[in-house]
């Protein structure tokens, strides 16, 4: 089969690779029918290399046909349309029963310290083959595919994998009461989301993002859009915006690939130098040195209101970041974060995807639909920014 594969900073190939198969009785292989290219798959593509090894297969936004089970698997027959949620979990275990299906206690990659496995993710979640591709073997299937309509475009379901839940509970982490005011950084398709959720949610919803294009779809959508690269101080415009007393919530849609700022140069090279270090040796800096460029982080804790709530979901990855914790401290500001629970947000979320009216616009977030052999221009389109990209789904 054709699999989109990592070859090393900035080069990824589509390769032909051995098609997969049932390897347990809680398994399934699913055929692709589309799969996209998520922001974080820009962080394989930049900066966490030396956690990959030359051929592993990206992608963790798949959805497809299911053409085989495995004789625990139940709730899904071949033949069944199904979205395959990026994050891999057992569905029994004392976490997920407790909605946290991204620390699954069944799948946690322990060697690594860390959470739940993932689909096309790196050896830190456990070198799992990802969706880019023809072909999908999915673990733990007798609980993580969900079933979803044979009829509509790919495309009204297929964010059900991760951005759409991931933007779900941004918002719900950000913890705006009725009427208030969300600040989203970053438009690109979490943050799009993001948005469009908090609008459908009654509240006051401002984005902020430097590209004209994702400003002007979230306007589409009823967001109030700031330009941040107009403005020497964001905050203090976020202020100016809210009467002086800032966001109640304030999403980080943004990670790791902010731009600019003090410390920005710091970051900038480290995250070079971790592309010609062997990997060991990059592998100690990203875990031991501030990697991130953490503009977005601070002007969202600078625009929240005391009291208020900063919700982070774009990713980070290093561990020695510097983080304002008198800022933080003294305004009274809680903090929450994390992989997306995929599963916990998905009866809330079905029914308006499900509905014909499109209330969250997800038939308005694609702006590129190539066949997966398209998969390396796609992949440096998507990481420009240039013509007018914010989402790009694949067709094997």
């Amino acid at each position: 089969m054709k699999a989109v594969t990592w070859h090393g900073k900035r080069d990824v190939r589509v390769d032909e690779v051995p098609d997969p198969t049932i390897q347990h009785s809680t398994d399934a292989i699913v055929r692709i029918t589309s799969t996209a290219i998520c922001g974080s798959d820009l962080h394989l593509y930049e900066v966490l290399g030396p956690y990959l090894t030359v051929g592993d297969i990206l992608g963790h936004e798949p959805m497809g046909i299911v053409e085989e089970v495995g004789a625990d698997v139940t709730h899904i027959k071949p033949g069944d349309r199904v979205v395959v949620p990026f994050n891999i979990s057992c569905g029994h275990c004392g976490m997920c029963s407790d909605g946290l299906q991204s620390q699954c206690e069944t799948t946690q990659v322990r060697e690594q310290n860390k959470g739940a496995a993932l689909f096309g993710y790196t050896s830190l979640y456990g070198s799992v083959p990802g969706g880019q591709a023809e072909y999908l073997r999915v673990p733990q299937a007798q609980y993580g595919p969900i079933a979803v309509s044979p009829e509509g475009p790919d495309e009204r379901y297929l964010f059900l994998s991760d951005i759409l839940p991931t933007a779900w509970q941004a918002v719900q982490y950000a913890d705006v009461p009725d009427g208030g005011v969300l600040a989203v950084f970053g438009l690109g398709p979490v943050g799009q989301f993001a948005g469009r959720i908090g609008a459908h949610l009654g509240h006051r919803v401002i984005g902020i993002d430097p590209v004209l294009e994702r400003r002007d779809m979230a306007a589409r959508h009823g967001i109030e859009t700031v330009d941040p690269t107009d403005i020497d101080d964001v905050p203090a415009a976020l202020l100016d915006l809210t009467g002086g007393y800032g966001a109640h919530g304030v999403i980080d849609a943004v990670g790791m690939e902010a731009h600019g700022g003090a410390g920005a140069a710091v970051a900038k090279f480290a995250q070079a130098a971790t592309g010609m270090l062997p990997d060991a040796v990059a592998q100690k800096l990203i875990e031991n040195v501030g990697v991130d460029r953490l503009t977005a982080l601070h002007n969202a804790i600078g625009a929240v209101r005391r009291g208020g709530t900063v919700s982070i979901s774009g990713v980070y990855g290093g561990t020695a970041d510097p983080m304002p914790m008198m800022d933080l401290f003294d305004k009274q500001v809680q903090l929450r974060m994390g992989q997306c629970n995929v599963k916990k947000w998905i009866s809330d979320i079905l029914p308006l995807v499900d509905d014909p009216s499109d209330p969250l616009g997800v038939l308005d977030l694609t702006t590129h639909t190539v066949p997966i052999v398209e998969a390396p221009d796609a992949y440096r389109t998507f990481q420009q920014k240039s013509d007018g990209c914010i989402k790009v789904v694949l067709k094997p």
